[in-house]
């Protein structure tokens, strides 16, 4: 069922959103080869411990599976779509890498993610970044009320097709801010005039995830992240957006 926000849970939700923001800033910019991907959750812990918010996603347990998530931060790299458990692996020249963190702010919660480039990448590399996110601008705006939920899903996949990119249909976007993930379902594909119709209150995390290969995804062995399945390199952008009497906010900018 679709929980509609008040407008003083979208208060706090935005003010959570500008602390998650600021975190994925900080964190941006310790991306540079030689960086290990724990070392980004290291630094994504102490701030928010400073902040006095909680990592929404540590010891997150997704509905039907047995295992709690272990860190605060999700970093995926190159062909890690999303849920990559950060640790060991050295951030190389040439990398993709998404970093993406939930937060909870006086108990509601915001998610946000970026994909960053780590120094010089390759041509193809910088156009999926660029369709990519174009794809989240362009599924916000297509979030008014009185518009469904499909003309976003249809919004983002058109912009994947023009630029030759795979939609992962497998993942999607979702409602948030009383939960990690709340309904309703939102794929990054659609029908215009589909699915649930955008109402005032409505509270939904957007994230267009793409690839330059094939859309299908593997769950690796860890039960968390998952990969092409092709191992082409692929690209998430996120953020959660209200939709309020003046139109969509993001609020995790």
């Amino acid at each position: 069922m679709i929980k509609l926000k008040t407008a003083e849970e979208i208060d706090i939700l935005r003010a959570g959103g500008k602390r998650l923001a600021a975190i994925l800033h900080e964190l941006k910019g310790l991306i540079r080869p030689g960086v290990t991907t724990g070392a980004l959750e290291t630094r994504a812990r102490a701030v928010l411990a400073e902040g006095g918010d909680e990592a929404s996603f540590l010891n997150y347990r997704p509905a039907g599976s047995r295992l709690s998530y272990p860190a605060a931060l999700c970093v995926s790299v190159n062909e890690e779509i999303v849920h990559g458990i950060p640790g060991k692996r050295v951030l190389k020249e040439g990398d993709l890498v998404t970093i993406d963190l939930g937060l909870k702010h006086r108990g509601l919660y915001t998610d946000s993610a970026i994909t960053v480039p780590v120094g010089k990448v390759s041509q193809e590399a910088q156009d999926l970044l660029r369709a990519t996110a174009l794809a989240l601008a362009a599924g916000i705006e297509a979030a008014k009320v009185g518009n469904h939920l499909g003309d976003v899903g249809a919004t983002v996949e058109a912009v994947a097709r023009r630029a030759g990119l795979g939609v992962v249909t497998d993942l999607a976007g979702h409602g948030v801010g009383y939960a990690v993930h709340e309904d309703p379902f939102v794929p990054n594909y659609g029908r215009p005039g589909g699915a649930e119709k955008i109402k005032e209150g409505l509270v939904i995390a957007i994230e267009p995830m793409f690839t330059i290969g094939r859309p299908e995804t593997k769950l690796e062995a860890d039960g968390f992240t998952f990969t092409t399945l092709d191992r082409s390199l692929s690209c998430h952008f996120e953020h959660t957006v209200a939709i309020t009497k003046q139109g969509v906010e993001i609020l995790t900018e």
